[in-house]
């Protein structure tokens, strides 16, 4: 778009555009002004920095309608509301959030939009645009495939409420990804120079203890608390619903270890770990963060608190725990994720045997 007013500039800032205009008779000071020239209110915007001050943006700026910020901001809005009605887990709508800005941020490589931002395309954009966008992920296979799902979800929403008749992203075959593996599982070594670098008594050794013997995720731990004991007969049992969406009701005993390092606690609280203030941690990010310090002090930066969960898995297999038993301590609803545990033990015992058959060998 060609403009001509004195005294403004555009600066790209990644794929958007700021407005600058330069105050008249003042050649070094500039005002970024909130509207483009295709907006209706920018005479009156552009007029009021040329005279020395800046009018409030505007509350009409939003999305054009049918484009894909558009369409990815309402499904974002029902998502949070999902979230707030306990049908979706919150870490899932952080995520979103993020892929949405990383989606929208990108540039079209098509020939008839090329250039413009995702945000600013309509809503009903080719699957060759998404192809595109795939193959330029080739190198982060992990994220291509959340980018998919992100687009896939966004666009049913859309189709069923009527907002778009066809979803791009389904006509596109699912981004290829193998695990590496995720988390790497904590060795009896990793346990115990964690533990002597946080002694009995200290929040970091009961977080340990609490990841240890629950084998409970950080979503789960940063909230667990008196309220979920219970008394079955003579022994203490924690129960509780996981809040990963799917997860089934884990009911366990409170073992030994983990009963001694609750009574150790100097500060009692409404949940087992707390602060240095001694308030329960606000969410998952604040006790994963604190617990990387933990892991730091420990010297151990690269380890995390899933690792402790795999690990937890690995040694009840291990000490010959079913898949199922390890299902019900884990909260798993399917068999196949809890059959990784027994599986890799399994194989390894039948290696012993198989290899025990060269044992009389004369060599």
């Amino acid at each position: 778009m060609k403009v001509n007013y004195p005294g403004l500039t555009a600066r790209k800032r990644g794929t958007r555009v700021a407005w600058r205009v330069r105050v008249e008779g003042n050649p070094n000071r500039k005002i970024t002004i909130s509207v483009g020239p295709d907006h209706p209110d920018f005479p009156e915007h552009y007029a009021a920095a040329r005279a020395g001050y800046k009018l409030d943006a505007p509350k009409d700026v939003s999305p054009d309608r049918g484009s894909m910020a558009w369409l990815f901001g309402l499904y974002l809005d029902h998502l949070s509301r999902q979230v707030d009605a306990g049908a979706a887990s919150p870490l899932t709508l952080k995520e979103r959030r993020n892929l949405s800005r990383f989606v929208l941020d990108q540039t079209s490589e098509q020939q008839r939009s090329r250039g413009r931002p995702y945000a600013t395309l309509p809503a009903t954009i080719p699957a060759g645009e998404v192809t595109a966008f795939k193959d330029r992920m080739a190198a982060t296979p992990g994220k291509a495939r959340n980018v998919w799902k992100l687009g896939v979800a966004a666009y049913d929403f859309g189709i069923e409420r009527g907002h778009v008749t066809v979803n791009p992203f389904r006509a596109v075959p699912r981004p290829a990804y193998r695990s590496q593996g995720g988390a790497q599982p904590w060795s009896i070594d990793d346990l115990s120079r964690y533990r002597e670098a946080h002694p009995p008594g200290t929040t970091a050794h009961l977080a340990l203890t609490l990841f240890m013997f629950t084998a409970c995720r950080i979503g789960d731990a940063y909230q667990l608390g008196r309220q979920h004991e219970q008394r079955h007969g003579d022994q203490k049992w924690l129960a509780w619903q996981p809040s990963k969406k799917g997860s089934r009701f884990v009911q366990i005993p409170i073992l030994p270890p983990l009963e001694k390092a609750l009574q150790l606690r100097t500060v009692i609280g409404t949940t087992y770990l707390t602060t240095e203030q001694g308030k329960p941690f606000a969410s998952p990010e604040a006790l994963r963060n604190r617990f990387k310090k933990w892991c730091v002090a420990a010297g151990l930066p690269d380890r995390s608190s899933h690792g402790i969960r795999k690990a937890a898995g690995h040694l009840l297999a291990l000490h010959g725990a079913t898949q199922y038993e390890i299902m019900s301590i884990h909260g798993h609803a399917n068999a196949a994720t809890s059959q990784v545990y027994t599986e890799t033990v399994e194989r390894m015992r039948l290696g012993e045997m198989g290899a025990s058959k060269l044992a009389g060998l004369d060599w």
